[in-house]
């Protein structure tokens, strides 16, 4: 329930109070002594989705738009009337009032706004280069982003375009400051010992999910504005829904900073387009919920012209994530087709070696090495066959060879494979001897490479060498 207090100007007491009686709410008027063009203050009790139409009530009966007025969050309120009331507004749905003055209250000043994305940057930052998922999602606490996503959103539809003009701005300036923390702070830890000087951010399991955005972030990103706007509007849990925001955000932004500090053009602008598309999507989740939930400037007579303003806004940002989203398509189809290889071809590799069917031989481990960068590049996948063998056999000369031909005729796509052999000692429990066998690749010592077989051509044409073998042994006493 809200408690509503109004002044009522001079000459509408009467007016107001029938009007109140036509709703039947339960009231209190009293004198009004402070101010010469009030005669009386009428406090009511309503539930929130009723201070809207109430409110709009009391305009018509003579209470001026710009009057003094509070909304109240009550505790209890006992009153024979209030069943009856619930029933006549039963939404969550809070007033356009309401709807103001928490947006107001959640666009910060300047300078914290920016102190807190700072200090929310520093710590994504780090916790992008440690791999660490709590310390990004304790970053995301700090991220003050929610406020000028929803500021923004709340003066269009309100017709506030100061209001709506500086949500905007802090999010433009807000990311690009997060962007430009990330490449300093990495530029800096680069000077240090604090990271190896051969580190590839690109390897950093964090970092390459941020750098290979797919259409799945489109989901967070709407989910997080629809999110934000919902506990606004119902007033619940809005600071846990702004780590849903900022986690759509900050992450992204460090990693772009983390590839301009690291001289990797392609990790920046990849990282940079999904801040945009899920900052262009929380906007638009945000613009179109508070739009369908009813909410209309606080001067009637302009609902004409926001509702034009909103529609055209919605188009234009619809359209922009519509082409930045060809890159997520690209992207997506990409990482189908690579996991799809990847997958086919450890299948097919394991199928041939169960038909083989050589006693005492082992296959320890396949691994592909195929992204969607090397897809788009045109470039070969790197098949690594890890093959278990005892020291009485004789490793195939050419078997890098036949399965380089076997993949490429059941996958359909040129590629490279090598093919690596472990000899590994262990003893035999049951007679007390030492014997030479083949093991699981757990039981395997520290091997070192001994030679490498000059790469063999595979069969057909024109085709290139692209296939080798490499001898795995332990060292020897």
């Amino acid at each position: 329930m809200r408690l509503v207090q109004v002044l009522i100007p001079e000459g509408n007491r009467s007016s107001v109070v029938e009007a109140l009686d036509e709703q039947g709410i339960d009231y209190a008027v009293f004198d009004e002594v402070g101010r010469g063009d009030f005669e009386a203050m009428v406090q009511f009790p309503v539930p929130p989705s009723g201070v809207e139409p109430v409110m709009d009530e009391l305009v018509a009966a003579g209470v001026r738009e710009d009057s003094y007025t509070i909304v109240l969050p009550t505790e209890t309120v006992v009153s024979p009337r209030t069943s009856a009331l619930s029933e006549r507004f039963p939404g969550l749905r809070i007033s356009r009032e309401e709807l103001y003055a928490r947006a107001t209250d959640l666009a910060p000043a300047d300078s914290t706004f920016f102190a807190f994305l700072v200090l929310s940057t520093v710590i994504a930052t780090t916790g992008l280069l440690l791999d660490s998922a709590a310390t990004i999602i304790g970053a995301m606490v700090v991220a003050p982003l929610m406020g000028p996503a929803i500021s923004a959103s709340v003066g269009t539809i309100l017709d506030d375009p100061e209001m709506a003009a500086r949500g905007v701005t802090l999010q433009v300036a807000g990311l690009l400051a997060a962007i430009l923390t990330a490449a300093v702070l990495g530029w800096l830890l680069r000077q240090t010992v604090l990271i190896p000087p051969a580190l590839d951010v690109r390897s950093i399991p964090q970092v390459a999910e941020r750098t290979s955005p797919n259409v799945l972030s489109l989901f967070l990103a709407l989910g997080s504005g629809i999110a934000g706007s919902l506990s606004i509007m119902r007033g619940s849990g809005s600071t846990l829904v702004g780590v849903a925001i900022a986690v759509a955000l900050v992450p992204p932004a460090a990693a772009s900073g983390l590839g301009l500090a690291f001289g990797l053009p392609g990790v920046a602008v990849a990282a940079a387009v999904l801040v945009v598309v899920n900052l262009l999507a929380i906007n638009v989740s945000a613009l179109v919920l508070f739009y369908l939930a009813g909410f209309k400037p606080l001067d009637a007579g302009r609902f004409e012209g926001v509702k034009s303003s909103v529609v055209s806004r919605v188009v234009v940002i619809a359209i922009a994530i519509a082409v930045l989203s060809i890159a997520l398509g690209a992207v997506t189809y990409a990482t189908f087709q690579t996991q799809s290889f990847e997958q086919e071809a450890r299948g097919e590799l394991r199928q041939q070696f169960e038909e083989a069917d050589i006693e005492a031989v082992e296959l320890v481990s396949v691994t592909v090495d195929y992204r969607p960068i090397d897809l788009v590049l045109g470039n070969r996948p790197q098949v690594d066959v890890l093959v278990a063998i005892p020291r009485s056999l004789a490793a195939p000369p050419d078997l890098a060879r036949r399965w380089d031909e076997q993949l490429t005729a059941e996958l359909d796509r040129e590629v490279t494979v090598r093919v690596g052999f472990l000899e590994t000692q262990v003893s035999d429990q049951g007679a007390g001897a030492t014997q030479t066998r083949n093991t699981a690749a757990s039981s395997v010592p520290p091997l070192y490479p001994t030679r490498a077989l000059k790469p063999q051509s595979s069969c057909g044409g024109e085709r290139e060498p692209v296939s080798d073998d490499i001898t795995m042994l332990p060292p020897r006493a």
